[in-house]
């Protein structure tokens, strides 16, 4: 069964064969379509030659549906979108940060991280230990 990954404002299918389509806006304003890897881990990217992605720039994230803005409010450096895989549900979070390899796959009982980057924001999904009894 496919994974679907879809826009946590308006439900609206972000995948599109194999990727995960949304568009980008950097911080000078240059606008494009993205298509992420659907792969969680694989941080391989398309966009169309006259929109680059520039290593190291932050990048605000759009559904091309509602065209709500992805990144959050509490730290925009991480972008969130919904996964559905079989019965299960996720929330994913990625970093708006172009190259850097850090993504968390969340259910109500797990966190998972992914890429060699996700330590930078870690502290934004810590459970106290008292606390995951309750997971």
């Amino acid at each position: 069964m496919a994974k679907d990954y879809y826009c946590p404002i308006c439900k609206g299918q972000l995948r599109v064969k194999n990727s995960i389509l949304l568009s980008a806006k950097s911080e000078q304003n240059e606008k494009g379509l993205i298509f992420l890897n659907s792969e969680i881990g694989d941080y391989s990217i398309t966009t169309h030659p006259t929109f680059k992605v520039h290593e190291g720039q932050e990048y605000t994230f759009f559904c091309p549906i509602c065209h709500a803005t992805l990144n959050r409010e509490e730290n925009p450096q991480l972008v969130k979108i919904f996964l559905k895989d079989g019965d299960e549900e996720f929330e994913v979070y990625f970093s708006s940060l172009a190259g850097e390899k850090c993504t968390y796959k969340i259910s109500d009982k797990s966190i998972e991280q992914i890429g060699p980057d996700a330590n930078h924001y870690k502290q934004y999904f810590d459970v106290p230990e008292e606390d995951k009894k309750y997971l």
